[in-house]
């Protein structure tokens, strides 16, 4: 649980603490006009597979709801909508990301935001050592075991991948 000094710990990381739970802070550069996760795993040199970006939707049951997929994949909103008990889910608006999460684009963290918002965790993730979530912030990055994130998010792995194949993990 280790800190290096000049990465601000954030609300998320104290999370992590508070349960008791190994992870690591990492930071990498930021360009304002490329904020993709695919660029930030480039950044922290690791694969995109290993990078899970965070995308706030909306169910039509279930209200907002968080989707941890990898830096390089398209989100299955159907998918999610079945993972989560809707009949179908819509993304957030980005204007209603910051008032729903308290977070920006880019810095979208699915730990110690505004609210504990029901969070799906790609399954992919299942298959990796650790991963990195953003850590609330622009540039900084959480590595953690998936197993980890579920348990501190509360939430569950389903196949959210467009690409992927359907898998009975879902």
């Amino acid at each position: 649980m280790s800190s290096h000094p000049k990465i601000p710990k954030t609300n998320a990381a104290r999370l992590l603490e508070k349960l008791a739970i190994a992870y690591s802070l990492h930071s990498a550069p930021v360009d304002e006009e490329d904020l993709s996760a695919v660029t930030m795993a480039h950044n922290l040199g690791v694969p995109p597979q290993c990078v899970f970006k965070t995308l706030v939707a909306r169910g039509d049951k279930t209200g907002v709801l968080m989707a941890c997929i990898p830096a390089n994949a398209e989100l299955d909103l159907k998918a999610l909508a079945a993972a989560s008990s809707n009949k179908h889910v819509d993304m957030v608006p980005l204007k209603e990301v910051r008032p729903l999460t308290g977070y920006v684009r880019g810095g979208c963290s699915p730990l110690g935001g505004k609210k504990a918002w029901p969070v799906f965790v790609d399954a992919s993730a299942a298959r990796q050592e650790a991963i990195f979530v953003s850590a609330g912030l622009r540039g900084v990055q959480l590595r953690l075991a998936p197993s980890d994130l579920l348990r501190a998010v509360h939430g569950a792995f389903a196949t959210l991948d467009k690409a992927a194949p359907p898998s009975a993990e879902a």
